[in-house]
């Protein structure tokens, strides 16, 4: 008379947990190794519309995801993906080809994802990938094949087109020592199709790119969001003692706790003399009573990045003379931030950056007229204290595209960081946040509640 309740017990306990694991493996494939909310489809679906207004006549374009670099052995770095074909389709994992074909016949193929297939064995050892209804809900895109299909159908839309967008990577500062997945493809195109004709994909990324859709500018935000929680977080850890690398730890904390995957570029937590290096990214020194950190750091979100420079002081008060340092570039980043208006052009704002700056190193005493008078017109004499530019664009990377030889306009995203810099007094200070341009009037700041005056870093640092 026992057996039979045992066995309904048993089969109830099974299917319970059958549907218990259902519901999360399904809600884990949602999520689809993303530590961010899901983002609206419809941002992807404009984006591939921007794109596609500027393409030539009867050519289709291809973007290629990233690889998975080796690092020895069986080790890889993290997977980041190739912010082209984010900002196209919202796919965030590997293996994933877009091709977009507006004038194609064959109305299904005017935008096509090619995805890595899923399978059981897969989910088991990597995770689930997308499948094609999860990849409708993310690109908006209705037709999708798995990647095996890629050369028979890519034949088949090359035989209709005239030409075909290459995607190189032509940022100035790029560094293409490293053959890319994009790289291989457009080896390959080259060689079996060399009577199309080649179309460069840069300069429209770079246009579309660089003014950013409502929805980029608030997941931007909550980038910028992320790394005030960070730095308020630090202001109550820092004090001397402390070692650059524990400092660095704090902010990764905060970062990962609030839906980021970390850092948005390689950060510096430069001490003392460290902070006239530009690009101290050792971070490994401990922090001496007297000195004054420069932090840039900045917590990414959905791939999107912030880029924040604060300095501030080991021991919780600023020196007389930091505090001169510090608030004179600090006036010259709020009179910098005035002349970000639309209509701009970048190499004027940043001659105009420089007067200031020059202005203020005489105040300072590290300059003199004589300095002025004698200075090389190429090189003037405030580049001896401030040898970096003021801005640069920001989006999906921290230094992102952009065209820097048209008037800026509303709704591109800059940093403003000028700073000063004196290895003989082992003190270095910039100061940075994130500016919107606006249609009319001033930019709109980021990073506007991240404290940024001497008065309230101290009170925060000093807290009980």
């Amino acid at each position: 008379m026992e057996r039979r309740p045992r066995v309904v017990f048993y089969f109830h306990l099974l299917l319970f947990t059958f549907t218990f694991f259902f519901v999360i493996s399904q809600h884990l494939i949602d999520l689809k190794n993303m530590k961010y909310f899901q983002i609206n489809k419809d941002l992807f679906s404009q984006n591939r519309k921007k794109f596609a207004a500027k393409m030539a006549k009867n050519t289709l374009a291809v973007f290629n995801s990233n690889d998975i670099y080796p690092v020895s052995a069986d080790g890889t770095l993290p997977f980041s993906q190739h912010r082209d074909i984010f900002y196209l389709s919202g796919v965030d994992q590997e293996e994933s080809i877009l091709v977009l074909f507006p004038t194609a016949s064959n109305e299904a193929h005017r935008e096509v994802l090619f995805l890595k297939e899923t399978n059981d064995h897969i989910a088991v050892w990597e995770g689930a990938k997308l499948n094609k209804e999860q990849a409708f809900e993310t690109a908006g895109i209705k037709t999708v094949y798995w990647l095996q299909q890629f050369p028979t159908i890519f034949k088949q839309l090359m035989a209709e087109a005239e030409g075909i967008y290459l995607n190189t990577n032509e940022h100035l500062r790029a560094d293409t020592t490293v053959q890319t997945r994009e790289d291989r493809f457009i080896i390959e195109v080259k060689k079996d199709y060399p009577a199309h004709q080649t179309h460069k994909s840069a300069p429209i990324m770079h246009q579309i790119r660089s003014v950013k859709e409502k929805i980029e500018l608030e997941l931007m935000q909550t980038a910028c969001d992320i790394t005030e929680k960070g730095f308020r977080r630090i202001l109550g850890f820092v004090k001397p003692g402390v070692w650059e690398y524990e400092i660095e730890a704090e902010f990764s904390h905060e970062f990962l706790r609030n839906r980021s995957k970390g850092w948005a570029y390689t950060p510096i937590v430069a001490s003392g003399k460290n902070a006239c290096v530009l690009h101290y990214i050792e971070n490994n020194l401990q922090c001496q009573d007297g000195d004054v950190i420069l932090l840039d750091v900045g917590a990414e979100y959905a791939n999107y990045s912030s880029d924040m420079s604060r300095s501030i002081p080991v021991n919780g008060k600023f020196t007389p003379r930091q505090k001169d340092v510090y608030n004179a570039v600090l006036r010259v980043k709020n009179q910098a931030e005035k002349l970000l208006v639309s209509g701009t052009m970048m190499a004027e704002y940043h001659k105009e950056v420089g007067r200031l700056m020059e202005s203020e190193l005489l105040g300072l005493k590290l300059l003199d007229q004589t300095d002025i008078k004698n200075q090389d017109p190429n090189w003037p004499a405030y580049k001896k204290y401030f040898m970096h530019g003021t801005s640069h664009f920001l989006g999906l990377d921290t230094h992102d595209v952009g065209l820097w030889n048209v008037p800026i306009e509303a709704n591109m995203v800059f940093t403003c960081e000028p700073g000063i810099y004196i290895p003989e007094e082992g003190l270095g200070i910039r100061i940075e946040d994130n500016l919107v341009i606006q249609a009319s009037g001033e930019p709109f700041n980021l990073m506007r509640n991240i404290p940024i005056e001497v008065d309230e870093i101290e009170t925060l640092m000093n807290q009980k």
